[in-house]
């Protein structure tokens, strides 16, 4: 099989794992650079990922390292898929190597923690120059992984570079849509989060569907609200990035977040919560972050608002459903 694009893939997490066997699969040769070499090591050997996607198996033409230098080496895509506290360093990393790659992409979703700016930011004040594209939508790992049918939206404000990482994701069961909406597909994947946090805590009380339904619209609303203030487009909300991922992730129990909440429902606190789901919980920040940014714009989010009270102030889950619930009536649109 003649091979297509070289493609580096940085971060062997699920969803970094997952893309690069979508990638390969699609006939293009992948290098899954990880940080630690012993796992990176084990991921060659063995040729799956078994603590993430267990059964997976990698492709011939799917390479795990170590090295980031090489698996960048002649790349015509770096692709980042790291946890968004660790965005920040892997682009310095990657600067160190090559300063001026034309084309860079992620699939991370959340803000930059020191700073609370949008991805892109950070990654155009490292990167002037490059070509910048986001991937984001209602994806889990492992269904991408098995090759179920999945949409996602890419994002870019070079209209060429959209094109360009779609095609590569895109196949049979794999559909990438295209948009030039690089902040609002951003706020959307990450602010999701929060809500799949609030949807799990009300599940876990026993609060029912009419309360989960009520938290997944009043809480696109209030994304909405906040993604317009960044400079976000309204129709991407209602979107893959924006409607969609919020649905997937406030309710299915493959969502991580959906699990904290459901944990916290429970009684259990933060750090037995994130022992028992073993992986990054990517809302628990955004809370904060979110909730910062908001006030800040004079945005209200306060579903947002009271998550980051329960989870940073001690509020008591209950306490903050009846809170919501006796907010001062108003029309549905504000």
């Amino acid at each position: 099989m003649a091979l297509g694009a070289r493609i580096a893939v940085l971060g062997a997490g699920s969803w970094g794992t997952a893309l690069a066997v979508l990638l390969a699969r699609h006939g293009h040769e992948i290098r899954l650079w990880g940080h630690e070499a012993e796992a990176a090591a084990r991921l060659q050997e063995e040729r799956e990922n078994r603590h993430f996607l267990p059964g997976i198996r990698f492709p011939n033409n799917l390479t795990s390292t170590s090295d980031l230098a090489w698996s960048m080496e002649g790349a015509d895509e770096i692709l980042v898929v790291v946890p968004s506290h660790a965005f920040a360093s892997v682009l310095r990393q990657v600067s160190a190597i090559s300063p001026t790659p034309t084309s860079l992409s992620w699939a991370t979703k959340g803000l930059e923690p020191a700073s609370l700016r949008l991805l892109h930011e950070v990654a155009r004040e490292q990167f002037p120059e490059a070509d910048l594209a986001v991937i984001s939508g209602p994806t889990f790992a492992m269904e991408v992984a098995k090759g179920l049918p999945t949409a996602v939206t890419v994002a870019s404000s070079n209209p060429q570079h959209a094109i360009r990482l779609a095609d590569y994701l895109h196949g049979d069961t794999f559909r990438a849509y295209t948009s030039d909406d690089i902040i609002g597909v951003q706020v959307g994947g990450a602010a999701k989060n929060v809500m799949a946090i609030a949807a799990g805590m009300s599940d876990g009380l026993g609060f029912g569907a009419n309360a989960r339904a009520a938290l997944i619209t009043r809480g696109l609303a209030e994304i909405t609200r906040l993604g317009l203030a960044l400079g976000g487009q309204h129709d991407t909300f209602m979107g893959l990035a924006g409607l969609g991922d919020l649905v997937l992730t406030c309710t299915d129990n493959q969502s991580r977040n959906r699990r904290m909440g459901l944990a916290l429902a429970e009684g259990l606190g933060i750090t037995e919560a994130r022992e028992r789901i073993g992986q990054e919980v990517e809302g628990l920040a955004a809370a904060r972050d979110f909730h910062t940014r908001a006030k800040n714009l004079g945005v209200e989010m306060p579903i947002t608002e009271h998550v980051y009270r329960i989870i940073y102030e001690g509020m008591d889950p209950a306490s903050a459903v009846k809170a919501l619930l006796g907010r001062e009536q108003k029309p549905e649109t504000a």
